[in-house]
């Protein structure tokens, strides 16, 4: 992720690092790209690293207007250690205004998925880097991946999703085959059953009690 940051960031007018971290912080939370233009200083809780998202930047008819999260309602985000210097850097760039808007664009702007796409050439960048079908939102797919890949349970997953069922949350998920094989084992494990050589017991004493 951050090779596709500085990759953005390098292709810009300006060489502006707040692309690069709009892509980073997305990825990291989850987030949405309108949820992340949303967040302001007052969001973030610094002691327990926590990000409370509670609006969105979405177009309409009159330009740009921020109004709540898809969800209808407000959910904590946990902030990782590899953000947390970007995090600080962002709120000192604010003057520590508690209203101020974590991410805008270089000239105070605020950010959509359209001006990300527009102003850093995207669709060119990712298509250099092999990741030609690569969308903006797919960064939400890549974090949502990388927790479930850690074992963050994913009635968690949900809440910090802030998905209204589980169904929605597993449309998200995309596990490698690293992910799939330890699956395996782990289930294997539970089970006591080696890998190198599968036994039947278990299931042949599951048959037995429901023919005796």
């Amino acid at each position: 992720m951050t090779r596709l940051a500085a990759a953005l960031v390098a292709n810009t007018f300006g060489n502006h690092a707040v692309w690069g971290d709009v892509v980073i912080f997305a990825a990291c939370t989850a987030a949405r790209i309108g949820e992340v233009s949303g967040c302001r200083v007052k969001d973030i809780n610094t002691t327990d690293w926590v990000w409370t998202v509670r609006r969105q930047t979405t177009p309409s008819p009159g330009g740009l207007v921020d109004k709540g999260t898809k969800g209808k309602r407000a959910r904590a985000v946990p902030l990782i250690p590899e953000i947390h210097e970007l995090t600080l850097r962002r709120i000192a760039s604010t003057d520590g205004d508690p209203d101020a808007r974590l991410f805008t664009g270089p000239r105070g702007g605020r950010i959509t998925t359209a001006v990300l796409r527009d102003a850093t050439s995207w669709d060119e960048v990712v298509t250099k880097l092999g990741y030609e079908h690569l969308r903006r939102h797919d960064l939400r797919h890549t974090g949502l991946t990388w927790m479930a890949d850690a074992g963050i349970p994913i009635h968690h997953l949900r809440k910090i999703a802030g998905h209204g069922s589980l169904t929605t949350t597993q449309r998200y998920l995309h596990p490698d085959r690293d992910s799939v094989s330890n699956a395996a084992t782990l289930l294997s494990k539970h089970l006591g059953v080696s890998t190198d050589a599968p036994k039947s017991h278990g299931l042949d004493q599951h048959r037995s009690r429901n023919t005796g």
